[in-house]
């Protein structure tokens, strides 16, 4: 004979489902943004780059923790089981982080890049209140994003300028 789980073991199973949902989104993105950056074409080891830019190496693990905090950010946002308008623009700062790196390393569309992560720069506060609504822990979580957001703009914008 088996016994139905009572409501809050549901619901306790349901929130440890949903974060890890929100984690396998956020995998997907890094794992697009890794095979975008392997089968880049040669010409983005020529590119010039401004002095301060930091090392290749450093991009993947950077992004793999700040898209790591962006889902427990979703995740909070979720949990307050409220309006979810928040999560129109949840999705697209996935879409934007999801195109800008095939853009700028596998097309090498240095320009579009730049066009996509200055949405993105503007969508992420845009999410960060909508977020704030429901959960100040949400939308404190986006900062980390939106400052390498903002040093990832720079970059991009240097990038642009120099070739």
């Amino acid at each position: 004979m088996s016994t139905v789980p009572s409501p809050p073991t549901h619901h306790r199973r349901l929130r440890w489902q949903a974060l890890a949902g929100f984690v396998a989104l956020s995998a997907i993105v890094g794992a697009v943004a890794a095979l975008a950056v392997a089968t880049r074409p040669e010409a983005q080891d020529l590119l010039v780059r401004p002095s301060w830019a930091p090392p290749g190496w450093l991009y993947g693990p950077v992004w793999s923790a700040l898209l790591l905090v962006v889902a427990v950010a979703g995740w909070c946002y979720w949990r307050t089981d409220g309006e979810t308008r928040g999560f129109a623009f949840y999705g697209l700062c996935l879409l934007l982080t999801l195109l800008w790196t095939p853009l700028f390393f596998a097309g090498s569309a240095h320009a579009l890049a730049l066009a996509d992560v200055v949405v993105l720069d503007f969508v992420v506060p845009i999410t960060m209140m909508e977020f704030g609504r429901r959960s100040r822990l949400a939308a404190w979580l986006l900062v980390p994003y939106l400052l390498w957001l903002l040093f990832s703009t720079a970059v991009n914008a240097a990038v642009v300028w120099l070739n």
